[in-house]
């Protein structure tokens, strides 16, 4: 059962282990939204994630005879430092199973820990299963990720620094994975004040949250479908569910596309690296229907590797219309390519790169296919640079960009 109490004395053991996030007030997303934005950076924490709130409370209410055993869990990468850091400095070793999609920065740092890292399955729950089954082979200590109450209460301790920080706020909001964040920081931001609105969000292809609030009953979704790895699950925990029931006012869910620019919005805006799942709560914003309100955001994490970071950055300028690729044909002669350039320094587009294909016609009139791809400073100039080209008989034709993300 969560109590008061409990709280309390979680927040006392994880102050020792974990580092100091204040909240950082948002001028870009207050004016944005006609709120006051607040994030709670869980991103700047030692392991790059509030995963060690809980691991590490949960450790300390085992018993002696459970720690010699040692640990084991399954994760998507953030629970997995987490327990890893936990155990390291308790002193005792541990196993972790990841996805075999885990991005390798969180399964490098997860080994830095000191942990043994076993990959196994293409989502949590398959890592999850194969957790289990190692446990009970080996005799190990399960540290469940997020379907423990133990677990959900240092992850609860977040809450209790949000309304000591900010005791008018109106509204957390709390990105949802199996719901062990959520459940801790809705229990307790409830009996701390009740009037605080807590928002759930997950990503549209992983809303077994929402669906299982949907039936009323926990739920397990066929497959999920998310970049937003560190919520990537299928079926929320059975232990959380009652009190998500009674204690989120609503779930809001949130598409990949919005995590992109997000994650552009953030690094522009903050300068801050938030990973897929962290940003739920930043697109979330925007559909929040409200005025005046003092909403808190909770960065989950900022655990990403660079290969997905600069996939994310190049697709956020795409959408943003700040980097866009046009086609036109032009006749086979010299000097028509210095036609093109002049006309677009004078529309101040800046030439990323350029093709130039003489080889798709044998009508010398339309015989080259240049193909530019631009950077521009959005929407409306993007469309003021083909105006110009189409007023210049040009006939420009937009090319879309090859694939998306998560494809």
């Amino acid at each position: 059962m969560l109590t008061l109490e409990k709280f309390e004395e979680a927040s006392e053991v994880v102050s020792k282990v974990t580092l100091e996030t204040k909240l950082i007030y948002s001028e870009y997303f207050s004016a944005q939204t006609g709120n006051k934005v607040y994030f709670k950076p869980e991103n700047m924490q030692y392991t790059g994630a509030y995963k060690v709130r809980g691991a590490y409370y949960k450790i300390s209410t085992l018993t002696e005879e459970e720690k010699s055993k040692g640990l084991i869990t399954a994760s998507a990468g953030n629970h997995a430092q987490g327990v890893a850091y936990a155990a390291k400095l308790a002193g005792i070793p541990a196993t972790i199973v990841m996805p075999t999609t885990t991005p390798l920065m969180k399964v490098n740092r997860t080994k830095g820990y000191g942990a043994e890292v076993i990959l196994e399955g293409d989502v949590f729950d398959e890592a999850c299963n194969h957790a289990y089954k190692l446990a009970e082979e080996r005799g190990l200590t399960f540290v469940h990720p997020f379907n423990d109450l133990d677990v959900a209460t240092g992850q609860g301790t977040i809450a209790m620094e949000i309304i000591k920080e900010l005791p008018t706020v109106d509204y957390i909001l709390v990105p949802i994975g199996g719901g062990g964040l959520c459940t801790g920081v809705s229990v307790l931001a409830k009996m701390l004040n009740p009037k605080i609105k807590v928002i759930g969000v997950e990503p549209a292809g992983a809303n077994c949250m929402q669906e299982s609030i949907r039936q009323g009953k926990v739920v397990s979704l066929p497959t999920v479908n998310t970049i937003a790895d560190g919520t990537a699950v299928k079926c929320p925990g059975d232990k959380l569910f009652p009190y998500i029931q009674e204690n989120v006012d609503s779930i809001i869910t949130i598409e990949d596309s919005e995590l992109i620019v997000a994650f552009l919005d953030m690094m522009e805006n903050h300068k801050m690296v938030v990973e897929n799942s962290g940003l739920l709560t930043v697109a979330a914003l925007k559909h929040i229907d409200v005025d005046n309100k003092k909403i808190v955001s909770i960065l989950s994490g900022g655990n990403m590797d660079v290969i997905t970071m600069a996939s994310i950055v190049q697709l956020g300028l795409i959408q943003r219309d700040r980097i866009f690729t046009v086609s036109i044909l032009l006749p086979d002669k010299p000097g028509e390519l210095a036609k093109v350039s002049a006309l677009l320094a004078k529309e101040q587009g800046n030439v990323i790169r350029l093709e130039h294909n003489q080889f798709i016609s044998i009508n010398r009139n339309t015989a080259v296919e240049l193909r530019i791809t631009l950077e521009a400073f959005g929407t409306d100039h993007k469309n003021a640079i083909m105006a110009a080209l189409t007023s210049q008989g040009y006939r420009p034709k937009l090319v879309k960009s090859k694939g998306t993300y998560g494809d």
